[in-house]
């Protein structure tokens, strides 16, 4: 099927990109994306768009983060890559081998640890990777010392030999990012690695792939985490409705797409609370109010209508006569960006669940829809349709950005 010839509305870093790869700029990446495009069948509504026209380039030695709320198209744009989707239309090029004229060279130049865990319960850690390394041609006599490597560079020697239907969830994505390894691929895909994983777990996977990027190899990684990403990604994209929206680096992301500055207040007693909302409401009137607990509050604040110098000018000013513990003020994060972005993420999940008009539907087709059960709202679309009012006294209806981003993750079927 032909690439689509309307014109792409990109965001200025995403059009720049896109110049630097269909130019030639990017022909020596790790990986090279053209206009790759995905279009999925449904019976129920027709073609879905999942990936629109993606351009983009991964060099060597770089971790890449692709983000986005399900069913923004991430897992589809890997699937594409590694040759379990077909593409609908451009190309892309892993390691310089064409994804659809040599897809063997290309799967043989890449590792891949997909978003569930695709393992044996059966099989042992030490059988799943003997398997793999036969099937990765890894040469007989050095098949027992490639296995020994993976299992005590995953920290997984003293469940070598127990079953896989056995560990722990943590252990499983291990497993998998084990096998992903196997063969010493030039390029890694990472999707959601470290989900299910305790915190020492997850620490010690992202020294792993740190040092992955230090011996030149690259790697793109999707995940839910902004800490994981700040802690990892030396570039990262955001992806909505099949499209990327914005391209950089974390700080470059946020300096044009934050929403300024956070400033949290603590006070001495509840008492003091709706003093310190006067005060905001007073000299910060563009100030909108996020989080209000016990005794503390959190302001958002753009930064193109204040400097710094000012906020902290008049906090200085009323700490003794608000009763203010302490105060602190921070750059919008990684989340705050991912918020915002994640908002304009259209909900396939309702077009699919409403079927066609019933002008186009057989008659049985109309019959059997006044039985159908009417689906409500999925949580992204509630989430999104309208912003809560702000409230001057009371609690309900603020909610802090980490519940918020954790609503639009909620893990819903969707394409991908």
């Amino acid at each position: 099927m032909p690439v689509s010839t309307k014109p792409v509305e990109d965001d200025v870093d995403v059009a720049s990109e896109r110049q630097r790869v269909l130019r030639g700029d990017a022909d020596n990446d790790m990986v090279k994306i053209e206009n790759l495009t995905k279009v999925y069948k449904s019976r129920k509504i027709g073609s879905i768009l999942a990936v629109d026209r993606l351009c983009l380039g991964v060099r060597p030695g770089e971790c890449f983060g692709l983000l986005g709320v399900n069913g923004a198209g991430k897992t589809s744009t890997f699937k594409m890559l590694t040759g379990d989707e077909s593409t609908t239309g451009g190309e892309a090029f892993v390691n310089g081998h064409s994804v659809l004229k040599e897809l063997l060279q290309v799967q043989q130049s890449l590792g891949y640890c997909p978003q569930f865990d695709a393992l044996f319960d059966e099989l042992t850690a030490r059988e799943h990777l003997q398997l793999y390394t036969r099937l990765r041609g890894i040469p007989w006599k050095d098949e027992a010392q490639v296995v020994k490597w993976a299992l005590e560079k995953l920290e997984l020697t003293k469940y070598a030999d127990q079953p896989a239907g056995t560990y722990s969830g943590g252990n499983k994505r291990k497993l998998s990012t084990a096998i992903a390894l196997i063969g010493y691929p030039a390029f890694v895909f990472l999707d959601e690695p470290t989900t299910g994983m305790d915190p020492k777990a997850r620490r010690f996977l992202w020294n792993l792939i740190l040092d992955l990027i230090k011996t030149g190899r690259s790697v793109v990684l999707t995940s839910h985490s902004m800490e994981e990403c700040e802690a990892l990604c030396t570039r990262l994209a955001i992806m909505v409705n099949g499209r990327l929206r914005c391209l950089g680096s974390i700080q470059h992301l946020k300096n044009r797409f934050g929403d300024g500055y956070m400033i949290t207040v603590r006070t001495k007693s509840s008492q003091n609370v709706k003093d310190v909302v006067r005060f905001f409401n007073r000299n910060f009137p563009e100030a909108v109010l996020k989080e209000r607990h016990h005794t503390k509050v959190q302001y958002q604040l753009k930064s193109e209508r204040i400097s710094l110098a000012q906020v902290f000018s008049k906090m200085e000013q009323v700490v003794g006569v608000l009763g203010i513990e302490d105060y602190s003020v921070s750059q919008t994060t990684l989340d705050n960006v991912f918020v915002n972005f994640a908002k304009k993420q259209s909900d396939n999940l309702e077009q699919q669940e409403t079927g066609p008009p019933s002008a186009l539907q057989s008659p049985l087709g109309r019959l059997l829809s006044l039985f159908r059960r009417r689906t409500a709202p999925t949580e992204l679309r509630a989430l999104v349709a309208d912003e809560p009012e702000d409230l001057d006294t009371e609690d309900e209806g603020l909610i802090s950005f980490e519940e918020e981003r954790a609503q639009l993750s909620f893990n819903t079927d969707t394409l991908c």
